[in-house]
């Protein structure tokens, strides 16, 4: 079975990520500077935007894919997986050498898991990272009457994605995507119509696409 579109054009490298050019230029930076190992990123964005596919480049930076590890912080990151990413830590991995671990939903961490997760981001060995992501409004809702995220923040390099001046971007991008999947009947500016509607979520708009929403005839 076929991958989604969204997975399936997914950018693999910095030059292929549309639209979040500074945050870019500030992570090919850190990689240039001094690298991702022993360090920990937050990235926080609308949905949509990219923190996951910049994530995984981050990871791909010291780590081959079987060293990734990734997990939904507001379903599957407990007690149990933070001892795993502890046992993973002590190893390197095949290919790169390093090891990667991405935690999606990062506002959904919960108040028993901060704590000792906290002890495992002082003691990053130099051949791993940890990436977090989040949404905008989900990292200001962390700072309310959740837990307080100031500690998990502060040893984080923070990273934030903008949700402006996408529509445009998105659009040529989902339209070259839609072109080469045969899914195309409309003209670049019904593209533009569909990213503010998708409020400038590539995801969403390449979902759209993909159930035929910008064939000729189709419903947009």
């Amino acid at each position: 079975m076929n991958a989604p579109l969204f997975e399936r054009y997914r950018p693999r490298t910095w030059a292929d990520v549309v639209g979040q050019d500074k945050a870019v230029a500030q992570l090919q930076a850190i990689e240039a500077r001094t690298g991702f190992g022993g360090r920990a990123v937050w990235l926080s964005g609308a949905s949509g935007a990219g923190k996951t596919t910049l994530a995984r480049i981050i990871a791909g930076t010291i780590a081959d894919p079987a060293a990734v590890m990734e997990w939904d912080a507001a379903d599957d990151f407990g007690a149990d997986e933070l001892e795993r990413m502890r046992d993973c830590m002590s190893l390197y991995g095949m290919g790169k050498g390093g090891r990667a671990f991405i935690i999606n939903e990062a506002h959904g961490l919960r108040k028993p898991i901060l704590r000792p997760l906290l002890g495992v981001l002082e003691r990053l060995p130099s051949h791993v990272t940890v990436i977090f992501t989040t949404t905008k409004d989900g990292e200001d809702g962390l700072f309310e009457d959740q837990i307080d995220a100031s500690p998990l923040l502060s040893r984080c390099i923070r990273i934030g994605l903008t949700n402006q001046g996408l529509a445009k971007a998105f659009a040529e991008r989902v339209l070259t995507i839609a072109r080469s999947e045969g899914l195309d009947g409309r003209p670049l500016a019904e593209y533009v119509k569909l990213a503010q509607r998708c409020r400038n979520n590539c995801r969403a708009m390449l979902v759209e696409v993909e159930a035929g929403a910008m064939l000729a005839g189709g419903a947009a």
